[in-house]
Parts: structure tokens; sequence; C-alpha cells
């Protein structure tokens, strides 16, 4: 480790004119006596599905009441969510009362620039709406603590920020584009407006972070909050690499969390302690091009860890190790709606399918997040079962919300049918994960899988699927689990009831196996697939295991 981010934290580094420079680290470190946080089930709120998503309290196509807000808070009270995370919108806008930059200053200046007015969300800041505050005061009386999670480094819709007056651009880019933004390119990644690794800002410039701090600096001195989340995903990245070192990228950002660590002890309601997460990727070979080091995170006074997957829910992370680095941190496993994202078939975001994340893979999720050292899970786009978008995206449905009291209970999920899945989730750079994969004939594959047995272990038969990108036609694969042989079983459809349609496999994509329970293992299994016979290589997308315990 650095000897700069050894005991004596006392120095960071900043980036002045151009040139790093050691000065004193202004901020304290983390309380020996701080307990630890409390909450078991966070549930994360992007706003934008308020109006997007057609729900029980908005109709397709109608602008945004605060009602919208509240009945988001209300549709989870009662359930077990102690702690509920807003987004409020993309983070360079405020949707809030700002003195930095204020709603009137910002739709005016959109609005010479672009010659677009304000939307239903822009109307409603402007007649004096605060959406923080609505959102404080609902789960106030629900029984949730407040969060708000800030995106540090949102790309979601700067790509317009070049048009002319007149031309199109789309309404959401209200939500993000500012004159800090368009004025300074040089503040960017890179050039190329179309690629969101590019577009999104430069951590290396001081500048930056100011911009970023002095919003939530406002967020914590107007408004009683029970804790800040630091959202990494949002877009996850931050530096050049070729222009920054490893311990540079490290102590800029351990700094950062310093520095917000202070604001929220001095702004501290009656000398409550307001909690600090931060929101990063469940792997850690994605951490050092984003100057994420948790430990020194941790000294610098992170309370609380989300590990994502971006979009997805995953099952094999790398929870266990994080666990064993921060062992005063709370760690929380992040589950999503999705567990495989298709190909784009239309233009825009999302234009595509998405296959659902099913009851049972939550339970196993979080059983396998607990075996391993979670402290809880949290809940990232679960209101998007809903209708959004294009009809192709559906079949839609309402969440599965009657799921979330069972996600805090380790004993009740120890006890339920077990799904554990590999699919094609998140990759960042650095990062190589298990599947897709594309199989020769004669060649063997094999996919790592951490398995939790129920309470009284596996009993019975399970079974293995492997899905193919395409058909797999007349191939021949033969499987084995931790060098136990098994046989082949005709029966290809879902191990469990799936109202979730989406990209689940025809017949011809499947092959199928059946898993006594005696060839499963506590911790590491390896399901090993060899094709014995195929015309041409084939591609495996998906890979699912089921297994049960005593009941």
């Amino acid at each position: 480790m650095n000897a700069a981010m050894g005991m004596n934290r006392r120095q960071f580094i900043s980036l002045a004119g151009g040139a790093l420079a050691l000065s004193s680290f202004p901020y304290p470190l983390r309380a020996e006596a701080a307990d630890r946080a409390p909450f078991r089930l966070l549930y994360s709120n992007d706003l934008t599905n308020l109006l997007t998503c057609v729900s029980p309290f908005h109709r397709k196509g109608e602008g945004f009441r605060p009602e919208m807000l509240e009945a988001s808070v209300d549709e989870v009270a009662g359930l077990g969510v102690d702690a509920h995370f807003l987004q409020p919108a993309k983070g360079w806008v405020p949707w809030w009362r700002s003195k930095i930059y204020p709603a009137a200053e910002h739709y005016r200046w959109f609005e010479e620039t672009y010659g677009k007015g304000p939307d239903s969300c822009g109307k409603y800041l402007l007649g004096g709406g605060d959406y923080v505050q609505v959102f404080i005061d609902r789960c106030r009386l629900r029984g949730q603590a407040p969060f708000i999670s800030f995106r540090l480094n949102d790309g979601h819709h700067l790509e317009w920020v070049d048009a002319k007056r007149g031309e199109k651009v789309d309404v959401n880019a209200q939500q993000a584009l500012t004159p800090f933004y368009r004025d300074h390119p040089e503040y960017r990644l890179g050039p190329d407006l179309h690629d969101w690794k590019q577009r999104v800002l430069n951590w290396a410039i001081p500048e930056v972070r100011e911009r970023v701090f002095s919003l939530i600096q406002e967020l914590c001195e107007n408004y009683d909050l029970e804790g800040l989340e630091l959202d990494y995903m949002r877009y996850f990245s931050f530096f050049r690499a070729a222009e920054t070192t490893s311990a540079q990228r490290r102590e800029i950002m351990t700094a950062f969390v310093g520095r917000v660590r202070a604001l929220l002890d001095r702004t501290a309601r009656q000398g409550k302690r307001r909690w600090l997460c931060a929101r990063v990727p469940a792997y850690v070979a994605a951490w050092d091009g984003m100057g994420i080091d948790l430990a020194a995170m941790a000294e610098a006074g992170l309370d609380m860890a989300n590990l994502s997957a971006s979009y997805f829910t995953v099952q094999q992370t790398d929870l266990p190790a994080i666990r064993k680095q921060v062992p005063g941190v709370a760690l929380y496993d992040e589950m999503t709606h999705v567990t495989w994202a298709g190909k784009p078939v239309g233009k825009g975001y999302d234009s595509r399918q998405d296959r659902r994340t099913t009851p049972e893979q939550f339970y196993t999720t979080a059983h396998l997040a607990y075996a391993e050292g979670a402290d809880g899970v949290s809940l990232f786009n679960f209101a998007y079962y809903r209708e959004y978008g294009e009809p192709y995206r559906g079949p839609f449905s309402e969440p599965p919300f009657l799921i979330l009291p069972h996600l805090r209970d380790k004993a009740w999920l120890a006890r339920q049918p077990q799904h554990y899945f590999l699919g094609p989730s998140w990759k960042d750079s650095g990062m190589t994960l298990p599947i897709p994969r594309t199989v020769k004939p004669g060649e063997t594959a094999s996919f790592p899988l951490d398995l939790a047995p129920p309470s009284g272990g596996w009993v019975g038969t399970g079974g293995l699927r492997v899905q193919g990108q395409d058909s797999l036609g007349e191939s021949r694969w033969e499987a084995r689990i931790n060098g136990v042989a098994l046989n082949e079983s005709a029966e290809r459809g879902e191990p469990y009831p799936n109202f979730y349609t989406q990209l689940l496999g025809k017949p011809e994509q499947l092959r199928a196996w059946r898993v006594p329970a005696s060839c499963l293992r506590p911790g590491k299994n390896v399901v090993e697939l060899f094709l014995r016979e195929a015309r041409q290589p084939l591609r495996l997308y998906f890979l699912d295991l089921w297994a049960s315990g005593t009941a």
C-alpha cells in the first residue's frame, strides 16, 4: 500500500495547475467506536421511473405530480425496507432548492441555448417544488431512513451538448446538460460524445471534483438526511489511465470520501451519525481504474458499501474477498430486475428485451450473499418490471413486492429451493467474466460457481441447464460438476413457474442434466461442459443450476 495511504492518512493528492502536490489531510479518520450501519434492506429510487413506467399512480404520458414520489415511498412501506435511496435525477442539475445552480437559471439557459422549454419536472421545480424535501418527509412518515444517492459522473444525455438552438434535443437532456459541462469540453475524458467512457468528466481536474462536492454540500447542509451514497457506477469512468497512476487515483478518491465524511459530521443533527455509503463494483478487478481502495475509504470514514454489477443481478462476485478487506464496513449485495440484457433492437436507451430476475433467483442470491458475509441486500431499478418503453420490451408486470420482507430473513431464505445462474452481465475493462463463452468441438469450458447449502443441506436431485445464443442444433455435450459425470435430461423447461418470458431459451437452444445433491459442495464448485460433437463452435449465453434442501 502507498505510504501516504497508511495509518496516518493525513495526506492526500490534489491536482493544482496540472501538477500533483501533497497537502495536509484535514478530515477526521473513522471513529473507532462508530456503530455499524443497522440497515438490512436498501431500496433505490431513481425518480426517472415515476414518469417512464406505467404504474398505479402514473398513467402513460402523464406529467409529474409530487404525489407520485410519495406513492413510490408508500408502496414499499411495511415490506422491510429500512433505508430508501433517492437518486435526484442525474446529479448535474439540482432537483432541490439550490443556490449554487437555481432552477430559474438552469431552465432559462437551456431554453436560450437549445430552444426547448421545461418539461413537467422542470415546471415543478420552477414553481417552487422540492423533490428532496417531499421524499424526506414521506420517508420519515413511513418509517424509512431517507438517503440521497448521488451520481458522481453520470453520462446520460450528454451526447446532445453540441446541438444548436432549434435542433433535436432529447427532453431528458434538461436533467443533464449545464453551462459547466458545455463550456468546458477540456474537462471531459475524451472528445467522442457517443462513447460513454469519454463524454463524462475527468476527476483528475480539481474543478470537476469541486463542482460535485459543492452540490453534495448543499444537500447535506440544507436537508435532514439519514445518510448519503456516493454512486461510483453512474458512470464508472473517472480518469485517463495513461495520465494517472494507481496511487494517484486512489488518493484522489479516498480524499473525496474523507471530505464528504467531514461534511456529514459537521452537518449532523443533534450529534447523530449520518451514514456514508459507496456504490462500487462487486468485482475488485474494476476498482483500479476508478481509484477505489475500499479499505482506505473505510479508514477515511466510509460506513457502508453497496456491491453492484451495474444493471444486473449477479451471484458470482468478489464479496468474500471484499468482506476480508473491510471487516468494519456494512456490505450490501445489490440485486436488480435483470439477469441478462439482450441485444439492442431499436434506437435510444434500453432498446432491448431483458431477462427478468425471478423470486427464486432473488432468494438464492440473497442467501448466498449472507453466507458470504453480507450485512444486507439492496434493490436497484426494481420498479422496471412495469411497462416501460416499447411493447417489445414486455410482457410487463407489477414488481414482485411481496418478496421484499423475505430478503431480510436469513433463516427463511435458507429453507427455500435454490436457483443459481450465470449470465452475460456487466463487464468493465480489466474484468473477465465466465459467460458468454464460445466453445469449440472437442473443447471443455469450465464455469466456477459459489454455492451456499440450504439449512439441512441439499437433498434429492436438481438440474443443470445451458442455453446457447442460437440453436445448439444436433451438438452433443457432456457435463460434470466437481468431477462427477451427470446424466443428460430430456426435460429442458423452467425449473420453477416463471411469468417472465423474456429471453427464455427455446428447446433447441438448451441442454439439461440431472444433478444429484451429493455432488454439490459448500463454497467453490466447478461445472465442466465438454462439446463432444458439433459442426461449428457454439456460443453459450446462460447457465443455471437448481437444487433443494429440506423444507
